[in-house]
């Protein structure tokens, strides 16, 4: 597989044209609209419990971060969570630093793009082109869609949904790459190839140094290094939209006033060779808030809960999950569940037993460092034996990695 070129040849303005998008840069500096509505103590007890699980691994001693105790967490424990892919000090500082991320993904993933058995250099098989030139690269240790030229490149998912296919409540969420300041990305809420242009649906726009949608201004962001990746998530409830950027909550739009219908993404190489890249695409369906699923049902999943591939290393956009279950299980102190862990079919099924069995006691280790009891939680693995859906499509792998948490 052929490596992507890195070498800027030439200096071209990159603007894309936009009904609405002037003064945005103007909007963008006035106005910051980032709301922050996290609970102050649960806060407090994640970052506490970050760092006396830190301080264990590290061989400092410290308290763990069981409910109500102070003991020093023993031995066995600290060789477990680093078994378990969940307590090194890397993972540990990256866990800590979106502590305070609220973003949770949808139940049911109806659009899945993991780039797996691609080619390099062809189009992405799972996307149809409305104009420009996009291919398949390799980058690191997999592969990327590569928007491979300066003219604005538009592509959309190809869904088995005709018509309409976001519901009123979905999240949408990738990994984009700004390989310099004028790298930018657009998201339309509309499908350009196969539905009508609607009267009006805002454009979400993202750049490294600011995030804005449409007519409703924009947040600027600091300062970074580049080249860089970045978690980029969307969330849309009824009519209330949220984006993030990485561990921000960068834009909270209370009324949208339109109805997303399906997706675009638009990119292009700001300067020939400065690549703009995206990966890990996906969209899922929202759904009734956790506890509310626990009493109807005595139990919920979630894919919101990631890890590294073949590992049970838990990434760190999975703290918005965590972080609710966490406020759930303070707010209701007599609420004790079961971490189970599944997997999809590929590769041997006792690597994927094994595997599960490790991804829920991460689970389980991360949560007890945010202040919830051991004895409230109990973990099981069942590996790739519970599918929830078919195995024969990257959707229905997707919606069988999951975690589920089972009432007690």
């Amino acid at each position: 597989m052929r490596r992507i070129p890195w070498i800027a040849v030439a200096v071209f303005l990159f603007a894309f044209p936009s009904i609405g998008y002037a003064g945005f840069n103007l909007l963008k500096k006035v106005q910051e609209n980032v709301e922050r509505r996290v609970d102050h103590e649960v806060d407090q007890s994640i970052d506490h419990g970050l760092d006396e699980a830190e301080k264990a691994v590290k061989g400092e001693g410290g308290e763990s971060a069981g409910e109500g105790s102070s003991a020093p967490m023993k031995s066995t424990e600290r060789e477990r969570a680093v078994e378990d892919g969940s307590s090194s000090g890397t993972n540990r500082r990256q866990l800590k630093a979106w502590s305070k991320y609220d973003f949770v993904p949808g139940d049911e993933i109806i659009f899945m793009d993991d780039l797996k058995d691609e080619e390099s250099g062809e189009f992405p098989s799972r996307w149809d082109l409305s104009t420009g030139n996009v291919e398949i690269a390799e980058y690191g240790d997999g592969n990327v869609i590569n928007f491979a030229t300066v003219r604005p490149c538009l592509i959309v998912p190809l869904m088995t949904q005709k018509g309409d296919y976001l519901p009123e409540k979905f999240t949408i969420e990738f990994d984009a790459y700004f390989s310099e300041f004028c790298t930018r990305y657009i998201v339309k809420l509309w499908d350009v190839v196969n539905q009508k242009p609607p009267k009006y649906i805002p454009e979400v726009f993202i750049e490294p140094g600011s995030v804005g949608v449409e007519g409703f201004g924009g947040t600027e962001l600091a300062g970074r290094d580049y080249p860089f990746w970045e978690h980029i998530a969307i969330s849309f409830n009824k009519r209330a939209l949220k984006v993030y950027f990485g561990k921000q909550r960068v834009m909270n739009i209370p009324n949208l006033r339109a109805e997303p219908m399906g997706l675009t993404i638009v990119s292009r190489q700001c300067h020939q060779g400065n690549q703009a890249l995206i990966k890990n695409i996906r969209i899922a369906k929202g759904s009734k808030k956790l506890y509310d699923r626990i009493v109807a049902d005595g139990r919920f999943a979630t894919h919101g809960i990631l890890f590294d591939v073949n590992k049970a290393t838990i990434r760190p956009e999975s703290m918005g999950v965590i972080n609710k279950i966490v406020k759930m299980m303070k707010a209701h102190e007599d609420l004790k569940l079961r971490i189970e862990g599944h997997t999809d079919s590929d590769g041997d099924k006792r690597f994927n037993q094994e595997l599960s069995e490790k991804r829920a006691k991460s689970v389980k280790a991360v949560l007890v460092e945010a202040g919830i009891a051991s004895s409230r939680l109990k973990t099981k693995g069942y590996g790739e034996s519970k599918p929830v859906d078919s195995n024969a499509t990257p959707e229905g792998k997707a919606n069988n990695r999951r975690v589920e948490f089972v009432k007690i």
